[in-house]
């Protein structure tokens, strides 16, 4: 999906073990009362100790990541294999915020996914709340770990993130090869039904950003019946496989850098990329090719070179153009002074949903699992080489760096489901999508055809004018119709189109 794109984007990192973060009292038991539910249908097919015999049991997060006021944390049995249901069972981690307002008022669960693949949501939840805190006046908002992720059966592939990849692929297999062909999509898609039962919901309500519209979506698709309200936002496109992805985002970041650079040529003092897009593209070639022979220092006993540049500039186009002045200081920094560090390190700090300052520790891997079990694309040496010359060709600037992932799933041991995503879902309730027009990482045209491939009458598309990856809580308009959707089920008027930084 859309995370498996930047493959050097600062993902959250994981937790720890499932153990350290649930308290519990000293007979091994949840120091919270069992909790009753009212949800009358548990997901068909499931044992009865998985659902009517199985209640979450919240208690203080005790982990590092999430030992934070006013979170509780729970674990809820799932199946390894759902084709398998009666026989081994997975950890999945949870966290919640309890909702603020009176109970008469209170909707349900907010699930939300903060993207990736390979974001942790448990500890996603306390990074980004101040985005989603208004509606905790309606909603208890609940995040997880999806699997292999975290502390949900952690895929680990090496020692360091960089043994991660198409040339690692023999090391997942040992280290994480009884896992690997449970991670996709749909198995996590079927988790959040289980999730959706044992939270009490009737329905669904569910948040997700970047790949986490890939999971909603894939939920719909499975649980039409079940859907409540649900929010895709910076929608990725359903139509396409991994390279048409890699394809459609070397443009998407080459377009968003052109507007960054006639932006700068008109606006900003000394413009570190000249008098325009084209000269920008000059300027750019000649330092990736200057890195590519002399990595720059980056801080820390870091560099930065070709691959790396590409990838922090995406990085800071993601945020929108509050960031277009910090990345026009830090390109000076790299072009006059040699010095990567402030093009490096102000990428890291985004308060986006799919990155946190946080190092990474098993994101990387989780995000090709992930990636390699949804994906059922092996291609050959042959097609390869196509492929990486058509990635390479969408974009200048970018695109060496982007055909890297073509190589992704190469060598996969296990098999992936699917070349695209089956989304439709008919006889859902309505569906908010949501695309931003200048957003480099999930172009506006896939948030169009997820809209239309959920099903007439399903996926109704808000459209923002709006520059980065995400468009909420930036831009009112979008708050203003996303938040009203979750309170009351109302979606925008067809059509509707929210006017930001583009306008």
């Amino acid at each position: 999906m859309a995370g498996a794109l930047v493959l050097a984007g600062v993902l959250l990192a994981a937790i720890g073990a499932v153990g350290a973060w649930v308290k519990h009292d000293a007979g091994g038991r949840s120091a919270e009362p069992r909790t009753e539910f009212t949800a009358k249908n548990p997901p068909a097919g499931l044992p009865a100790a998985l659902t009517t015999g199985q209640h979450l049991r919240w208690s203080r997060c005790t982990s590092p990541a999430a030992a934070r006021t006013g979170y509780d944390c729970a674990v809820m049995k799932a199946p390894l294999d759902y084709r398998k249901p009666d026989g081994r069972t997975i950890d999945v981690a949870l966290i919640r915020r309890r909702a603020t307002g009176p109970n008469a008022r209170r909707i349900g669960s907010l699930v939300l996914n903060f993207g990736g693949p390979g974001v942790s949501g448990v500890s996603g939840l306390p990074d980004f709340l101040h985005q989603y805190k208004p509606l905790l006046d309606r909603y208890d908002l609940v995040s997880f770990d999806p699997r292999g992720v975290g502390a949900t059966i952690p895929v680990r592939c090496g020692k360091t993130a960089d043994d991660t990849g198409y040339e690692g692929a023999e090391a997942c297999a040992e280290h994480s090869g009884a896992f690997l062909p449970y991670v996709g999509t749909s198995h996590t898609a079927r988790d959040l039904d289980l999730m959706r039962y044992l939270l009490g919901d009737e329905r669904l309500h569910y948040f997700g950003v970047s790949y986490g519209t890939a999971l909603g979506a894939v939920y719909a698709h499975l649980y039409p019946k079940h859907v409540g309200r649900l929010v895709l936002e910076a929608a990725v496109d359903p139509s396409e496989d991994l390279v048409e992805e890699q394809v459609s985002q070397a443009k998407a970041v080459q377009a968003a850098f052109d507007r960054f650079a006639a932006h700068c040529a008109a606006r900003i003092r000394h413009c570190p990329t000249g008098d325009g897009p084209e000269e920008a593209t000059r300027r750019m070639e000649r330092l990736a090719g200057r890195l590519e022979k002399e990595p720059a220092p980056a801080g820390g006993g870091t560099t930065l070179d070709a691959d790396d540049l590409a990838y922090a500039v995406s990085d800071h186009l993601d945020l929108g153009t509050d960031a277009w002045p910090a990345l026009a200081e830090a390109l000076t920094a790299l072009i006059e002074h040699n010095d990567g560090r402030p093009l490096s390190e102000g990428a890291d700090d985004s308060g986006s949903a799919d990155r946190s300052a946080t190092p990474p520790d098993n994101s990387r891997d989780a995000l090709t699992a992930i990636t390699c079990a949804d994906s059922s694309l092996r291609p050959g040496v042959e097609r390869l080489d196509r492929d990486e010359a058509r990635v390479e060709a969408a974009s200048p600037v970018f695109g060496s760096a982007w055909s890297n992932g073509i190589y992704l799933c190469y060598d996969w041991p296990f098999d992936g489901e699917r070349a695209t995503l089956q989304v439709n879902a008919d006889g859902a309730a309505p569906v908010l999508v949501v695309g931003g027009t200048g957003d480099p990482t999930t172009p506006y045209e896939g948030a169009r055809r997820m809209a239309r491939a959920l099903g007439d009458g399903v996926g109704v598309l808000l459209t923002a004018e709006e520059e980065g990856h995400g468009t909420y809580p930036q831009n009112a308009c979008v708050v203003k119709n996303v938040d009203r959707y979750l309170r009351t089920g109302r979606t925008p008027a067809p059509g509707t189109v929210c006017r930001g930084s583009m306008s």
